[in-house]
């Protein structure tokens, strides 16, 4: 669709500008009978943004958005942003202006901010709406780990519906996984998949296996570093082996169980042994929010841990991202699969992998990745007798048959 011309862009906003200026001043008069001050013209004022939200998306930058609506996270940063500007505002002006400059600061400032987010929530709504969509791979962690798990791995890779997989060495299921998997002739090479977190120890390691938490705190502390670093490297160096006698690759994928190889003490280990190991590829999971999802379903991201897991593993991706590039090691670009971790169904799965999609800015060699976590019917205390005591809670949940179905459901990948 053709873009309007600037005039009529301007004439757009300025439009949408005034309406939304008049629902604030009318918002304000009413409430100002039934509220105080400092109430009412907040509450207003998110009036004037809801307005302004759904006409700039309608009317100002309806080429770019087809008409739709921008994703709601563009309404909260508006709001936020001019709620800390009209506060802070006037503190940082003080007396030291004349009246008329300082007058056009208050006024000039928040529309010059507000032009900027409802531009920049447009180009987003355009890139989600592009049809030369990058190419996502569905990817399925914990291969090897059950023979109900490899059955639901194996049967969507067969059916096209399942692109890669990574697989747990010391899974009791592994060789039987791995000989299956290979068996198939358009087979992508399997991902070692790192256990550190559970599972049989490595002999000459006694801190491990160790939760997540305590392998990121010992990032940040040179005597557990000292202490734990030795045995990372052996414990790792045991995988790499153990994966190699098991699939007949020497070159070797990466990632981790519960996204483990992220905490800097473990990348840092990879690091070290990539160039003897073979090491040339190692995922990360820069995520970028999916849109078009109710409420409730973040709500519940937040309630389940999603969102605090999201948060730090954007921060250690970010870090992990440099560190790969510095040391010549190949990563994906975009990731899904952390914020709903567990329940990649329905209309979440769908509005991942449409966040995935849009996203343009391809750079690694690999597609975008959507990570999920497929099983049948698990045994009750199968897993926990071999040592993986959190996989059995994770993996009992009917959520990981839902995820199964969700995928056998969908067109078939590729």
């Amino acid at each position: 669709m053709r873009e309007p011309s600037l005039l009529v862009r301007l004439g757009r906003y300025g439009a949408v500008g005034v309406t939304a200026a008049l629902v604030h001043t009318t918002a304000l008069l009413s409430l100002e009978r039934i509220a105080p001050l400092w109430l009412a013209n907040p509450l207003a004022f998110l009036a004037a943004s809801i307005a302004g939200y759904i006409g700039h998306a309608v009317v100002t930058f309806r080429e770019e958005t087809g008409g739709r609506r921008f994703a709601r996270r563009w309404l909260l940063l508006q709001y936020a942003v001019n709620l800390a500007v009209c506060a802070l505002l006037p503190l940082l002006l003080g007396n030291w202006i004349t009246m008329t400059l300082r007058t056009a600061v208050l006024v000039f400032t928040p529309t010059l901010l507000n032009a900027l987010i409802w531009s920049r929530a447009a180009r987003f709504s355009q890139r989600l709406q592009r049809s030369n969509s990058v190419p996502t791979r569905i990817h399925a962690d914990d291969l090897g780990l059950d023979d109900s798990i490899n059955a639901a791995i194996l049967a969507l890779a067969r059916d096209g519906r399942v692109d890669g997989a990574s697989l747990l060495v010391h899974g009791p299921a592994a060789q039987a996984g791995a000989d299956a998997w290979r068996q198939r002739s358009d087979a992508m090479p399997l991902c070692l998949h790192l256990c550190l977190t559970e599972g049989p120890s490595t002999q000459g390691c006694p801190d491990l296996p160790a939760r997540f938490g305590t392998l990121l705190l010992a990032s940040l502390l040179p005597g557990r570093q000292r202490r734990l670093r030795p045995q990372l490297d052996r414990a790792i160096r045991d995988q790499i082996q153990r994966f190699r006698l098991i699939t007949n690759q020497q070159v070797i994928p990466v990632d981790g169980h519960q996204h483990i190889h992220l905490v800097p003490i473990v990348l840092e280990s990879l690091l070290d042994l990539a160039d003897d190991s073979g090491i040339t590829w190692i995922r990360t999971t820069r995520e970028p929010l999916p849109t078009g999802l109710p409420l409730a379903d973040w709500w519940n991201a937040l309630r389940r841990g999603g969102l605090i897991k999201w948060t730090v593993l954007q921060l250690l991706s970010g870090i992990a991202v440099r560190r790969l590039k510095q040391a010549g090691i190949a990563t994906n670009t975009w990731f899904s699969g952390v914020l709903f971790t567990g329940e990649m169904t329905g209309d979440k799965l769908d509005a991942c992998l449409d966040a995935l999609k849009s996203r343009g800015e391809q750079e690694g060699p690999t597609n975008n990745l959507l990570l999920t976590h497929p099983a049948g019917p698990l045994r009750e205390g199968e897993l926990t007798r071999h040592g993986f005591d959190l996989s059995e809670s994770f993996f009992s949940s009917f959520d990981r048959q839902k995820e199964w179905q969700s995928l056998r459901s969908r067109a078939r990948h590729g």
